[in-house]
């Protein structure tokens, strides 16, 4: 394993998902085809590569407090706690340089807890990827490095969920995400004007519930209810409606109808699966409703993690502190148009 650089960063944005969530799950989206419509936001995951003096491998993730250290070798790091970073290694090093591992330090946070509902486990695997593409001066593109990242979490490590936030993380933005039988995915960059981008980013609040949950339980449930003789598909149809409602309705910068598809794709997500909203996440969602909210929906898979609302921008403090108020951690965002970046140092 020849490093390019011997030192190497990489970052990669958190996604807001607004519409179409859970129709890039499989079997829904090998048969129906999905769609989803994601914002990325100035919030990342980050990935650092450094050359190691001791002749080992380390993993370190100070966000979570774990750091390990193993031999390098792929065998060695199977038992690893950090299993996307295990993962990751192991793939590259299989995939690309003949099994040679060479000792490193493997550096990784993330800017929010996780099962946030943000993406954040896919984009660190995503900045991951990434900065071993950099590494190691790969051929790889923004499809490439989606692609691979989402055979590693999905395939490699079997770790439930979709596709849309690798692809939301390598290409960053505001995107319309088709996926289609046989693993392929169209990225539809939009060229939404900046007036209405300033007005969304204003009428934007995202609010953390305080819980973070492991999607693997809903994903899976929703998953079974795809599949088999019982299935239950009109509420994904409708989920993958409103992507395309919701992509016409950015595009026009009509920002109340954007809230009230938010609102009808709440009600189907919620029926998709057991789990997806709780106690906790109804009095958080009537609160921002009662303080002056247009429309919300958990982000993400559900039971925990955030909530996003649209406000008019004139109540949006309102909305804040009235969700501060009642236990929530409630904050604007800031929208990005850069996807993954890696560097050397």
């Amino acid at each position: 394993m020849m490093p390019r650089f011997p030192t190497v960063r990489a970052r990669v944005p958190l996604r807001l998902g607004l519409a179409g969530g859970g129709t890039d799950l499989s079997p829904y989206c090998d048969e129906h085809g999905g769609a989803v419509l994601n914002v990325t936001i100035d919030r990342y995951a980050y990935a650092f590569i450094e050359p190691s003096d001791d002749g080992m491998v380390h993993f370190i993730a100070p966000d979570i407090g774990i750091e390990e250290s193993f031999r390098p070798d792929v065998d060695s790091i199977a038992d690893a706690k950090l299993r996307l970073h295990a993962g990751v290694l192991r793939r590259m090093a299989l995939q690309f340089t003949e099994g040679r591992i060479a000792p490193m330090r493997i550096t990784s946070f993330v800017d929010a807890p996780a099962g946030s509902g943000l993406g954040s486990s896919s984009a660190l695997v995503v900045a991951l990827v990434e900065a071993f593409r950099f590494y190691l001066g790969l051929p790889l593109g923004r499809y490439d490095v989606a692609h691979l990242a989402f055979e590693i979490e999905r395939l490699d490590l079997q770790l439930a969920g979709g596709k849309q936030d690798q692809y939301a993380a390598c290409f960053g933005g505001a995107n319309f995400i088709e996926f289609l039988a046989g693993h392929r995915v169209i990225v539809n960059p939009l060229r939404v004007p900046s007036a209405v981008l300033n007005e969304l980013e204003t009428s934007t609040v995202i609010c953390f519930t305080g819980v973070s949950r492991r999607s693997e339980a809903i994903i899976e449930d929703q998953q079974r209810r795809m599949s088999g003789p019982d299935k239950r598909l009109d509420d994904l149809h409708q989920l993958k409606a409103d992507a395309l409602l919701m992509k016409e309705a950015l595009l026009r910068g009509e920002i109340g109808r954007m809230a009230a598809v938010l609102n009808r794709s709440w009600g189907a997500k919620k029926r998709t699966a057991a789990g997806i909203s709780t106690v906790q996440i109804e009095t958080m969602y009537d609160r921002g409703m009662s303080a002056g909210a247009m429309g919300g929906k958990v982000s993400g898979a559900g039971g925990g993690g955030f909530i996003m609302f649209l406000v008019p921008p004139p109540r949006r403090m309102q909305l804040i502190q009235a969700l501060n108020g009642a236990g929530g951690t409630a904050t604007g965002v800031h929208f990005t148009s850069e996807g993954a970046e890696a560097w050397s140092v």
